[in-house]
């Protein structure tokens, strides 16, 4: 993507089901759970670059003894700090104490058996140490602490914090993670008071058989599911509770991913399959993902649990993990992105005009390579059936010349675009930076033919136009192609998102500006006026009775019109190249990912209340000239 979205937050939970000295024996360390969890929170490093924490508890620390350790930091080198920091308590104990797994497990911070990780990037616009995951509620019983971390974004946060008031609640923040804590906090200490009353109330069991029993018995779906009754948004959260028990949950829509695995001796959790395939040596059969609505909970007995916390709803799982936000690394997800690039021949053809050998094809570097391997291969074998065609019409008589010839014809590929990665790092926040920022990209000289081919770059997705614009076509037609063909493996992005990515403003979309372009050029701005009207007629109505009215901006146009307006809108004055702008069709889309049918991006189809009411607030600040973020 020329214009990087943000990643999305990232999490990972380790439970180990041996005891240390068990590690110490096997692998030479009891950090082990450390160790893992350093590796797979970097492994998902793309996945958060505004800051990065850590919950380690100990299952068996003596009263008077700290159970529960948290560290964070902010920045993009987060992690190497937050692991840094937690390794210096261990730099001047005595060598053979800090290899005695018991003394570890008595006396050293982190030397825990759960753990719980997270990648922050803020949708929100919050930033800081006081936003940065896990978030804590501390207390003197076991059972009452909680460590919260996720991946989500809510939609309905003013409901969220309304329903805390009416319980007599002052939260502190109006954050969704900070509504979520104080909402599972508060679940979680009616769960704990009911066991306390349930077994310690005629004072017979006291102590710490009594926090044993309760620690036991804790209900954990049961407060899953009282707390998460009313959420609306895309979620993955991760929980440890100071007893020892640990959960993962899963949004019902299934928006957001959940992966795992479990053996005799670790439980771990991650945002991505890979991740754990790398950091435990595992094939992809030995992960799996949870189900939407599922929680995995981890008991401090080491029992494992699957719950259905609440029944799935319209599952929906985000196709933006598999065109662009997941690690390509995934078997699945390399294979989907290479069917995009396949998927797309059709209509590279038809804008070349079925020229290929006058046509060189490259890709934006470097999240759109995978769907150039699979564009090329669907060119190879259009070809391919081209010379198999040629062949067989001249028949037994073809002469070795011409059979020659035929054979000869070639799919042109070659990497025109690089990307500068370096420059990104010095760019001044001066008015000179829209220039330099210009030159993160570079072409490859020479390496078509000038004024005599075209030249076809794919890209994974195109969202502002931004740097196409400013950068790449400027960059492109400078090797002096014909006809310049921008190809994106996704399909118009028309509609911003409020489940955990950072794209919420009408303004940001490339296919929104041309269609109201077109929309005013044809003298069509009553329809704009009337859709505002719709919108600001139910600005206050329930989320639940809210339709997207947005869509109505796009009906009067083709997708071709659309394009065909964003190549004009985003042609940098003095090119001399015609350019042309050719999109994925969503139904190509649903194709190549067929268990990934979130599309909201593309379709304004949003699975839950809250992102109607996001969209619809999204359009009236655009109309309004409020350049806020559509949620809180």
């Amino acid at each position: 993507m020329t214009e990087p979205l943000k990643h999305e937050c990232g999490i990972v939970m380790i439970r180990l089901l041996k005891p240390l000295n068990y590690y110490q024996e096997k692998y030479g360390t009891w950090q082990y759970g450390l160790n893992k969890l350093y590796l797979l929170m970097e492994k998902q490093h793309n996945r958060g670059q505004e800051g990065a924490g850590l919950a380690v508890v100990k299952l068996d620390s003596p009263p008077g003894s700290e159970f529960i350790f948290r560290e964070r930091a902010t920045g993009s080198g987060a992690i190497s700090e937050i692991f840094s920091n937690v390794y210096k308590n261990y730099e001047k104990v005595d060598s053979e104490k800090l290899h005695d797994p018991v003394y570890a497990s008595q006396y050293l911070p982190f030397a825990g058996e759960l753990f719980l990780g997270h990648l922050r990037y803020s949708t929100t616009g919050k930033t800081g140490i006081s936003y940065v995951h896990p978030f804590m509620r501390r207390n003197n019983w076991r059972t009452r602490n909680l460590a919260l971390a996720g991946n989500f974004n809510m939609t309905n946060v003013d409901e969220l914090f309304a329903e805390l008031l009416a319980e007599g609640q002052h939260p502190r923040d109006f954050a969704d993670t900070f509504v979520l804590l104080e909402s599972l906090g508060h679940h979680l200490d009616r769960e704990v008071q009911y066991q306390y009353d349930k077994y310690g109330k005629d004072r017979k069991v006291k102590g710490e058989e009594l926090n044993k029993i309760i620690a036991d018995n804790l209900d954990i779906h049961f407060l899953l599911n009282k707390a998460s009754e009313k959420w609306d948004g895309g979620f993955t959260i991760g929980g440890l509770i100071g007893c020892g028990d640990g959960f993962v949950y899963r949004d019902p829509w299934g928006i957001r991913p959940a992966f795992y695995y479990h053996d005799d001796e670790i439980v771990v959790v991650a945002s991505e399959r890979p991740v754990i395939q790398t950091a435990l040596g595992l094939d992809v059969p030995d992960i799996k993902e949870l189900n939407p609505g599922q929680a995995i909970i981890v008991k401090k007995d080491g029992r494992v649990m699957f719950s259905q916390i609440q029944e799935p709803k319209r599952v929906t799982p985000c196709s933006f993990e598999r065109i662009y936000f997941s690690r390509g690394s995934d078997a699945d997800i390399y294979n989907e992105r290479k069917e995009l690039g396949k998927l797309l021949l059709n209509p590279i053809l038809k804008s070349i005009d079925s020229d290929i050998q006058h046509t060189v094809f490259s890709f934006i570097p470097n999240t759109a390579e995978v769907a150039f391997f699979g564009m090329t291969e669907a060119l190879n074998k259009h070809m391919n059936d081209v010379k198999l065609r040629k062949i067989t019409e001249k028949g037994p008589s073809i002469k070795e010349e011409e059979l020659q010839r035929i054979l000869s014809m070639r799919v042109r590929t070659e990497k025109v675009v690089i990307k500068d990665i370096k420059l990104r790092t010095f760019i001044a926040q001066d008015g000179n930076r829209e220039d330099l920022a210009a030159h993160v990209y570079d072409v490859t000289y020479d390496s078509i033919r000038p004024y005599e081919d075209n030249l076809v770059v794919i890209d994974d997705s195109i969202v502002r136009g931004t740097t196409l614009k400013q950068s790449i076509i400027k960059m492109l037609d400078r090797t002096h192609p014909k006809k310049i063909v921008i190809v994106s493996s996704s399909p118009q992005i028309r509609y911003p998102d409020c489940y955990g990515i950072d794209m919420s403003r009408m303004s940001e979309f490339a296919a929104f500006r041309a269609a109201i372009e077109l929309l005013k050029e044809r003298g069509m701005q009553s329809l704009i006026d009337e859709v505002y009207r719709k919108s600001l007629a139910q600005k206050d109505k329930p989320k639940e009775e809210i339709v997207n009215y947005v869509k109505e901006i796009y009906a009067p146009f083709t997708d071709e019109e659309i394009s065909a307006k964003m190549a004009e809108m985003l042609t940098p004055k003095g090119t001399q190249a015609k350019i042309e702008i050719v999109f994925q069709s969503i139904e190509n889309l649903h194709k190549a990912t067929p268990d990934h049918k979130g599309d909201w991006y593309f379709s304004g189809d949003y699975p839950t209340p809250g992102g109607n009411r996001m969209v619809n607030t999204a359009f009236l600040n655009y109309i309004e000239g409020i350049e806020l973020r559509a949620y809180k």
